[in-house]
């Protein structure tokens, strides 16, 4: 909320009435976003009837119209326009004084999280249907509203810049999570050094640096080893399923950058990973 402290005796009035107001909208939407918390473990028609339920008792339960969101064909002039509307929804759930107030913590506020995975939602869609510089852009807002990136937004936009061309952008990016050190910011290192100065010595060694990070990304890129069947939910750091999770977003880069045919000869057959302990699974980066 505004400090009061800053503001006339006009916009205390005003402030007073919104105060006054949000808390009942609040009641209901934390009513409704119990219902979508139930929607989201469900499947099929009882998915789509709690979405519904949840959005009876507030249409301001940013969830529920994002289920339906994803419960849409993908591809459709209605489900991007459903991603759209949860968006607005879920700014017009927070308000433009909160929307300030939380900036740069989202997330870690809990009533913003509905709204970050409504953006993160809108961002694949829009993605999906062609418009990369729109998706771009929603990515980067994302997270301006929360730099410590909870969702992992920073890989699925540093892949689309990589595949945009945009490679002073993906550098900055890259270079603000140095310390970042999953497979797909390895290999994305190595392919803004492919960009950057072709096959020579710094993309060699960026590479190289990424094989011994994970070994099994270069077989899903040149296709010599099949994807699964199904995104992984969980995976370990260097692992396979790590893979197939950068595999997702990164593959358009490389061959946007004409970067496959440098990575096939550099890695002839499909390296051995090595061996190592099973470190603690870490869950995928969801919206």
């Amino acid at each position: 909320m505004v400090a009061k402290a800053k503001v006339t005796a006009a916009e205390r009035r005003v402030l007073r009435v919104i105060e006054k107001a949000t808390i009942e909208i609040d009641h209901a939407v934390n009513t409704a976003q119990m219902i979508a918390f139930d929607a989201m473990e469900a499947t099929g028609a009882e998915r789509l009837a709690l979405a519904g339920k949840a959005l009876e008792a507030s249409g301001l339960c940013v969830d529920a119209w994002g289920i339906l969101a994803a419960e849409a064909p993908e591809g459709t002039a209605l489900t991007l326009s459903l991603w759209r509307h949860a968006v607005a929804v879920g700014e017009a759930m927070l308000g433009p004084w909160r929307m300030e107030e939380y900036r740069g913590d989202f997330w870690s506020v809990t009533e913003t999280r509905p709204y970050m995975r409504a953006r993160q939602g809108l961002a694949v869609e829009l993605r999906r249907q062609g418009q990369l510089p729109e998706a771009i852009d929603t990515l980067r807002g994302t997270l301006a509203l929360n730099p410590n990136d909870n969702q992992g937004a920073r890989y699925i936009l540093l892949d689309w810049l990589l595949e945009a061309g945009a490679e002073a952008e993906a550098a900055a990016l890259h270079a603000a999570y140095a310390e970042d050190d999953s497979a797909a910011w390895h290999y994305a290192a190595a392919l803004l050094a492919f960009r950057r100065s072709g096959d020579g010595p710094e993309a060699a060694a960026a590479l190289e640096r990424a094989l011994a990070n994970n070994p099994h990304v270069p077989g899903l890129l040149l296709g010599r080893v099949p994807p699964p069947a199904e995104s992984p939910e969980f995976y370990s750091p260097g692992d396979a399923d790590e893979a197939a999770v950068y595999l997702e977003t990164g593959a358009a880069g490389w061959q946007a950058a004409g970067a496959l045919d440098w990575l096939a000869r550099a890695v002839p057959g499909e390296a051995a990973p090595p061996p190592a302990p099973s470190p603690k699974p870490r869950r995928k980066p969801k919206g």
